[in-house]
Formats: C-alpha cells, sequence, structure tokens
C-alpha cells in the first residue's frame, strides 16, 4: 500500500551532498486520499537532491535586497491605531518564536500568535510555550480542537495512512487564515516552506502560499485518515459542525478578505539551528535535558509527545527516520559534514520512540499488537526485508 500511494520510486538512491533518499514525500499528505502529484517525491540532479541545490541557490541571493521587500510588505499592512497587523502561527518551538520575535522587536509590528494545541504537550513544550509568550511579550490563542474527534481523527490516520500527524497538520495549516479572517488581518507569516527541505522548487521562488493549502470548493472532496468527510459522518455520531476548526476556507470568502500568507524563509536565509539560538538568548527557549528518541539533537519538535510517532512512521513509509532529518539540515547549513551524518543516521535513525509509547497507545485507543501489526503493514517490500516473525530490516542504508 504503501509504495502504491506514496508513489515511492523502486530504485532508492541517496544524495551525494546530504543523506536524504529519493523516497522523500516532496509535500504532506493532507486532503487526498492518494497521491496525484506528477513529482510525489524529492527529485534528484546528477545524484544531488533538490533540497541541496536550493543550499547552492541560497549562496547567490541577496537578502539585503529580500530584506527590503520585507520591510515594503510589513510597511503595507502595518496598523498605527493598536490593532493586530500579522498573524503568526506556531507553538512557541524555535522557529515561530524567531519569527514572532523579530517581526515585533526589529520591524515593528504588532502580532497576534495563534496556537493550535498539541495532541498531548510535554513538559518541555508546555514551559517553552509560557515562555514564549511571557520572555517574549507577545499576544497569543491558544485553540485546543474537539478532543474527542482529534483523537478520532489521528487514530484513523494512523490505521490507514500510517500518518497519525495529518490532522494536527491539516489543523496547524488552516488556524493562521480562519484567524486572519476572524481578527481582521490581512498578513499572515509562517516559517519555512516544504521546498527548503526538497518539496516543491517552486514554492522557493515565491514568498506566497499556495491558496490550495487552505482553500477548497466543497468539503464533499476531502478526506481524514483515508476516509471522505462524508463516509466519517455516516458512521459516527459526529457532526459536520464538529470538523469546522479543520475545513479548508471557501475560497469566495478568501476573494473577499483578501489577506496574504507567507513565508519568512524567502525573505531570511532560514537556518533552524540558528533560529535555536535566536530563541534561547530572546525568549528563553530551552532544549530538553536528554537526546530526542530517533536522533542525535535536543530542540526540534519537542513540544508533542506524538512527534516521536510522526518521525517513527516516517522511517517505516519511507526508510527515513528522524536523525535523517536533522543531519540533512545541519549538513546543509554546514554544521556537520556528510560523514558525520552518515554516522548519526546509523546510529539513531531505528531508535524506537519507548518513552511515550504507551500514552500513545492510549491517546489513540489500541494496544501494542495492533500498533505492530499496523505498522508492519506500511512496509514497502522496495525498501524492507523481512528476517522473520515481526523482524525486518532496510534492504539499502546510507552509506
Amino acid at each position: 500500500m504503501n509504495s502504491k500511494f506514496y508513489k515511492l520510486p523502486k530504485n532508492i538512491e541517496f544524495c551525494k551532498l546530504c543523506v536524504i533518499s529519493n523516497q522523500r514525500p516532496s509535500s504532506v499528505v493532507e486532503f487526498k486520499h492518494t497521491i496525484n502529484q506528477k513529482k510525489p517525491t524529492i527529485q534528484f540532479e546528477h545524484g544531488v537532491c533538490s533540497a541541496c541545490n536550493y543550499k547552492k541557490i541560497k549562496k547567490n541571493i541577496d537578502w539585503n535586497i529580500r530584506e527590503q521587500m520585507l520591510k515594503k510588505l510589513l510597511d503595507k499592512h502595518r496598523k498605527n491605531n493598536g490593532s493586530y497587523d500579522v498573524i503568526i502561527p506556531g507553538s512557541g518551538g524555535k522557529d515561530s518564536g524567531y519569527v514572532s520575535h523579530i517581526l515585533k522587536y526589529k520591524y515593528g509590528m504588532n502580532p497576534l500568535t495563534v496556537t493550535w494545541s498539541p495532541h498531548l504537550y510535554t513538559d518541555i513544550g508546555k514551559i517553552n510555550f509560557y515562555n514564549w509568550i511571557n520572555h517574549g511579550g507577545l499576544d497569543n490563542v491558544l485553540f485546543t480542537p474537539n478532543g474527542s474527534l482529534q483523537r478520532y481523527l489521528t487514530k484513523e490516520a494512523f490505521k490507514n495512512l500510517l500518518h497519525p500527524f495529518q490532522p494536527f497538520i491539516i489543523g496547524q495549516r488552516m488556524i493562521g487564515p480562519k484567524f486572519a479572517i476572524k481578527y481582521n488581518v490581512k498578513l499572515i507569516m509562517y516559517g519555512e516552506t516544504a521546498g527548503e527541505y526538497g518539496g516543491n522548487q517552486n514554492e522557493n521562488k515565491i514568498p506566497v502560499m499556495n491558496e490550495k493549502y487552505y482553500t477548497s470548493q466543497s468539503y464533499n472532496k476531502l478526506y481524514f485518515g483515508g476516509k471522505s468527510i462524508n463516509q466519517i459522518l455516516k458512521k459516527t455520531n459526529y457532526k459536520l459542525s464538529d470538523f469546522n476548526p479543520y475545513l479548508p476556507i471557501e475560497k469566495k470568502e478568501i476573494k473577499n478578505k483578501r489577506f496574504e500568507v507567507h513565508h519568512m524563509n524567502f525573505y531570511k536565509n532560514w537556518d533552524p539551528q540558528e533560529n535555536f539560538y535566536y530563541a534561547s538568548k530572546n525568549l528563553n527557549f530551552l532544549p530538553n535535558q536528554e537526546r530526542t528518541t530517533g536522533t542525535y539533537s535536543k530542540y526540534s519538535s519537542i513540544d508533542d509527545k506524538i512527534d516521536d510517532f510522526h518521525y517513527y512512521t516516517t522511517y517505516i513509509k519511507f526508510g527515513l527516520g528522524r536523525a535523517t532529518y536533522d543531519a540533512c539540515q545541519e549538513i546543509r547549513a554546514e554544521k556537520i559534514t556528510r560523514e558525520e551524518g552518515v554516522r548519526l543516521v546509523k546510529l539513531y535513525d531505528s531508535e524506537f520512540p519507548k518513552r511515550y509509547f504507551n500514552d500513545f497507545l492510549d491517546y489513540i485507543g489500541i494496544d501494542k499488537d495492533n500498533f505492530f501489526n499496523i505498522i508492519n503493514k506500511f512496509r514497502s517490500k522496495h525498501l524492507w526485508k523481512k528476517i522473520k516473525k515481526n523482524k525486518y530490516r532496510l534492504r539499502k542504508t546510507i552509506y
């Protein structure tokens, strides 16, 4: 199912410059029941992935000119009556912390930060959220969706797509535009595009987010957790109104409001580790005291207990775990070498997220045996070789 669903290349290829493979999907699966893109996975050219090729392009960008473009954009939307003039979706992590702080204190905007609540807050995640608001002096709306529906959708997304983060990603993508309409704010600023890490490279050429990510003509064609919304409504007691926070905005409403959705990585030379240093200095952002499961870092995606299972399921589906994603970013930022990245991937990528395992099982309401049965169904045969019962190994690993 996995190979067919994601249209993964049968021939596995690793980038010569970083540690990503051509199994990485080019974008997040959202409202569809299958991938229908012409280029569903990261693209390679002469053995180099599109993210590493974009790194070369970034070196030739005049970031002073980009900053002038940013200032012009902000002046266009700046208000002098005390009203909010920019919406910044985020969790209070290093990236949203960086974006919100510089917009307020460097560029003089009056931002409203909006947060789609994590499934299950970690202790450090909750601390960093309040540090973001208290140390950053920022207004925030913490939106918590219907807990019953969120759990149901997370379970279905895990069972049918092996993508437990799908409903969270959808909600996080919707919350910015929805609150912009509510507060009559014409500018929304997100962090980085998927193109920064090898997704659709057209996203790197323009600063605005494609409307397809938050608009729709009809809810009848929407899928959540591999099921159409009509199927869910027929088989459960949920009502269409329960889905309101997840539903895309109608195009006619966007046309009437005329807001703009931008990405900061178009205007700033995006570097996640530098964002961490900035957030630590200005917002008292704290890393975990221990290494994050599945990787060597302590500061990335640490606010939600489900994070660990999001990355573990990418390892099962694509043979790419959390250490791979972290190492790729740091290799491209020239923080570590490819050789160091390879060693880190071999050491940590396959690590099972046992720390929050019981929390995850309880949250989606399944037992341990059912969990592994679902996991094993999504192991593509071209990626995994079965050694014995419930024992698998990757056919090809990074070298």
